[in-house]
């Protein structure tokens, strides 16, 4: 076994949803111990789905960030914390002007830890008044991860000056860096 398989089997995966997936990957590629983030989709009932079918709000999926970390550098709370705190999770099915089932927020988990935590951590925040209306963000099991089309991986890193990540994704990215500095990548 190589050295890179050796390490490959230590990472971990988590799968959130947060509105667009260009945000959530743009903001998870910027942290510490973050190896791999892949847009998609997930939580729906069509097989194979593409963007445009996502778009239309009928096939149940949520775009989601499949964020996979090693977990001797980060653990599954911390990724939980910078996801909760870089969108809003009180909004059901809405991020801004993203408007649809498809932007939900919600974590899929992967195992019963990540159940647990994602819940426990849900109830804190709700509990500690963090924001002023309840969290709606869906926790539910992961069952089927379809990667979104290529052009849609690191969409934020290719087209840095396209509108949508100019003033959607930008802020979001810039609100982590500011927020969370010492979970940022060296470099």
């Amino acid at each position: 076994m190589s050295e890179t398989d050796k390490n490959n089997d230590t990472l971990e995966i988590a799968t959130l949803g947060a509105g667009c997936f260009w945000c959530i990957e743009a903001v998870f590629q910027g942290m510490k111990g973050v190896k791999k983030v892949i847009s998609g989709y997930t939580g729906g009932d069509t097989l194979n789905p593409s963007y445009n079918e996502i778009c239309t709000g009928t096939t149940g999926h949520a775009e989601v960030a499949q964020i996979t970390y090693d977990p001797q550098e980060v653990s599954f709370s911390e990724v939980l914390e910078v996801f909760w705190q870089t969108h809003d999770p009180t909004t059901l099915n809405r991020q801004g002007n993203d408007v649809g089932t498809q932007y939900r927020s919600a974590v899929f988990y992967h195992n019963a830890e990540q159940q647990r935590i994602s819940e426990e951590y849900k109830t804190k925040l709700d509990d500690s008044g963090a924001w002023p209306d309840p969290i709606v963000t869906e926790i539910s099991p992961l069952e089927e991860f379809y990667p979104a089309e290529d052009h849609h991986q690191d969409y934020y890193k290719n087209n840095p000056q396209q509108p949508y990540c100019v003033f959607v994704v930008k802020p979001k990215v810039d609100k982590f860096r500011k927020v969370f500095g010492d979970k940022l990548k060296a470099g």
